[in-house]
């Protein structure tokens, strides 16, 4: 599972403060990874990425102490648009490709 979330934050310390949403998240069980970008073209807009094995991992991280502490204050400072996504295809260095099944369960 990928989640993004955009933010559009000019204060000196928001790096800082998202440093220590990482670090929060980072403790928490189904964690893969995690990377905090700015933009190339506006230094107000501000992206962190993080990966998890599963939707529960990252939803059951939301809920931990540390992570409502040190993550949700910026989290919810967020630009509202969607955030969660399924991986569906890998493509690693010199194309070698892997395809996941999709989570979502089709309406008909």
């Amino acid at each position: 599972m990928i989640a993004l979330t955009h933010f559009r934050d000019a204060s000196p310390d928001f790096a800082h403060r998202a440093r220590a949403a990482l670090a929060a998240l980072a403790d928490r069980p189904g964690y893969r990874r995690g990377t905090l970008g700015r933009s190339t073209d506006d230094p107000d807009a501000w992206l962190l990425l993080t990966e998890w094995e599963n939707v529960g991992s990252y939803r059951r991280a939301l809920g931990n102490y540390e992570v409502k502490l040190h993550a949700t204050p910026l989290l919810a400072s967020a630009v509202d648009v969607p955030g969660g996504f399924e991986a569906l295809l890998d493509v690693a260095p010199g194309g070698a490709a892997v395809a996941h099944d999709s989570d979502r369960v089709e309406r008909p």
